[in-house]
């Protein structure tokens, strides 16, 4: 069901008559041309191998080129070009073959076993539990949501897990911010503390709370259940939130356990007998710059409050005792400082650090006419992930959350989300899907039962058809490239182009008036190139809808 395997083959083949050995030859690349009109795909394979052969690539080149020759049965051109490119073309008979096959496995169709029999942990969103998830958030929570759903279909076992930061100053201020709420509510003087939380699902958890309890909460510290009471809350908003995305947690780590089971003092244990930990000015300090940082960093503050590197540290040492063999961070760009140092506590603890991979993406900025774009904020000073949704659906702000490369900032024009047409990348998509569909409709209404029955794929010779079946044919290619790289927005390409060749196909290739065998094949090109853009879109979290 792809056509690179195939050439990957041929050449395995090619090289035996050339006494050379894949594995003795450095990594070569099978892709396709940049320009169609220069084969269906191309490899750098014999100017790789020019060292280990000890000739140039381009008789290298000759030569291999000669050996494919030989297998006639699959090509109907090969050409050697520039430097010593080989480009080859694949006879239609290949297309048709694969062609049919596809389509008897079409909704598994760009599954594939990168990444088969792995075990990964996917970390993201994280966010404090002391407020709403906001427009920063929802771009980390559909990265790590479209991650685990790409290594999923690359054969792996992925746990989302949301690590839940309830310890420390952040959450003691959350509940100093509740308690003064409440008791100003109940007409008692209380002033928010310094730094603390000033939205306004602080006063309405504490309404709640006034409501179930009256004033029977007046003399409570604000760690107590002022803090539990907002902790469930927001908990819960967030998850609600998640929900309406569509992304389900597998697990929640509560960062307070790691101080409930002196695990971050056995790391602090561990470095000092390693001699990487030592006091200064009340702090307690690891020595990052015996181990390549410029200074040294803090795990312990004076006031006795961990920073975020220690627990952090044995999270991840808590990870890998679970035996996964790929844990994966979704990271805002705020952490790019930090995370290195706790890379270098889990290797000095004995730990693989290869086995820890973080993905960190650049912020959000919301805008409209080419301009920032403020819309309500009715919970706090930020835009929330919900009021979002509300302006623009969850489909569409999935679908914009990923369409740039996570390591590029990302403006999300607000008005084009809005918009009902080709200006609307998502609209796009679904338009193509729903349009395929009323056109099947439409076929089987004219063919009947005739419509599943043999399709002749021969019947397909046209250069527009030949061009979306080979597009077809890259999709698995595509789903572990973007797994591999992090890279999801690869997918929304690929489904986008996807959809361009359909179009081309659509009106260069009539489908309806013409012969009941060509209508036939024709519909069913059509049919799988529907079921190959649902499938994209079901990776993304987006629908495919039927009709529109």
């Amino acid at each position: 069901m792809s056509l690179k395997p195939l050439f990957h083959q041929a050449i395995q083949n090619a090289l035996l008559t050339l006494d050379l050995k894949e594995s003795d030859l450095p990594n070569y690349t099978i892709e396709a041309p940049k320009d169609p009109s220069h084969g269906d795909l191309s490899t750098n394979i014999a100017m790789v191998s020019a060292k280990a052969a000890k000739e140039a690539p381009q008789s290298i080149a000759a030569k291999l080129a000669d050996a494919l020759r030989t297998q006639s049965d699959l090509f109907s051109d090969i050409g050697v070009a520039g430097p010593g490119f080989i480009n080859i073309r694949f006879k239609s008979s290949m297309y048709h073959q694969e062609m049919k096959e596809l389509a008897e496995h079409a909704d598994v169709f760009g599954r594939n076993k990168a990444f088969d029999g792995k075990k990964i942990i996917l970390e993201f969103v994280s966010a404090n539990p002391t407020g709403p998830l906001t427009v920063g958030h929802g771009r980390n929570a559909v990265l790590g949501d479209t991650m685990a759903r790409l290594y999923e279909w690359c054969g792996a076992t992925v746990t989302r897990e949301y690590y839940f930061n309830n310890a420390g100053r952040q959450m003691r201020m959350l509940g100093e911010s509740v308690k003064a709420r409440y008791a100003q509510q109940l007409g008692k003087e209380a002033e928010l503390p310094e730094g603390g939380y000033e939205g306004e699902y602080i006063s309405e958890i504490a309404a709640t709370l006034v409501e179930g309890h009256g004033n029977a909460l007046l003399g409570e510290e604000g760690e107590g259940v002022f803090k539990e009471a907002a902790e469930k809350t927001i908990l819960e908003d967030i998850t609600r939130t998640l929900d309406r995305m569509q992304v389900k947690m597998d697990s929640f780590f509560n960062e307070h356990s790691l101080y409930e089971n002196k695990a971050i003092y056995d790391v602090v244990e561990k470095l000092n007998e390693k001699g990487l930990v030592y006091q200064k000015d009340g702090a307690v300090w690891f020595a990052t710059s015996q181990l390549g940082k410029d200074k040294d960093t803090v795990l312990i503050k004076k006031s006795g409050e961990p920073t975020y590197r220690l627990p952090d540290i044995a999270y991840h040492r808590d990870k890998l005792d679970r035996g996964f063999d790929l844990c994966i961070d979704i990271f805002g760009a705020d952490h790019i400082d930090t995370y290195p140092d706790v890379l270098r506590g889990i290797d000095v603890l004995g730990y693989d650090a290869n086995k820890i991979d973080v993905l960190v993406y650049q912020f959000v900025t919301l805008v409209k006419d080419g301009k920032p774009y403020k819309m309500s904020t009715r919970k706090a000073n930020f835009v929330t992930l919900d009021e979002l949704m509300n302006e623009v659906g969850s489909d569409v702000t999935r679908f914009f959350f990923l369409m740039r490369s996570p390591s590029t900032h990302l403006e999300f024009d607000v008005a084009q989300a809005k918009e009902a047409s080709d200006k609307n990348p998502v609209f796009y998509l679904q338009y193509a899907h729903a349009r395929i569909q009323s056109v099947l409709r439409k076929v089987s209404e004219e063919l009947g039962e005739n419509r599943s029955g043999d399709v002749e794929w021969s019947t397909l010779e046209h250069e527009a058809e030949h061009s979306l079946m080979k597009k077809l044919f890259f999709f698995p290619d595509v789903i572990e490239t973007a797994a591999r790289a992090k890279e999801p927005h690869k997918v929304i390409t690929y489904l986008q182009e996807t959809a361009q060749e359909f179009t081309h196909f659509y009106h260069e290739c009539r489908i309806m008036g013409e012969p009941k065998n060509v209508m036939a094949s024709r519909a069913k090109l059509a049919e799988v190139t529907a079921t190959v853009l649902k499938n994209g879109l079901s990776l993304l979290g987006v629908e495919a809808p039927e009709s529109m």
